[in-house]
């Protein structure tokens, strides 16, 4: 668990880790669309832990949310995601962190 930097204070960066870790759900890209549609998605990479990226962006950690940014771990989806997206019809996990929405894709089964 990478709680640390966050501009929280511990109980209160524990407390918004449940919190977020409740909020989480499964959403198909037909009820993920509208959001995309919005501009407020952000994916995250595979392997990340999406709590954790929601728990940094939530806490205003400016220092290491760019830093994700600039080396790609986390992105604004853009056209060609929701291209690849809708042709796929994938599944993701969610949790939103207004005004954004957090995603991962969830890898189908080989």
């Amino acid at each position: 668990m990478n709680t640390q930097g966050t501009n929280l204070p511990v109980d209160d960066r524990e407390i918004l880790r449940a919190k977020l870790n409740l909020e989480t759900a499964r959403l198909d890209w037909a009820a993920l669309e509208r959001h995309f549609a919005r501009g407020s998605v952000i994916k995250v990479a595979p392997g990340m832990d999406l709590i954790d990226a929601a728990l940094h962006v939530a806490g205003d950690n400016t220092a290491t949310v760019q830093a994700w940014l600039t080396d790609g771990r986390i992105a604004r989806a853009g056209m060609s995601d929701a291209e690849e997206w809708h042709s796929r019809q994938s599944v993701f996990w969610v949790v939103v962190v207004a005004p954004w929405v957090l995603v991962q894709e969830i890898e189908p089964p080989q």
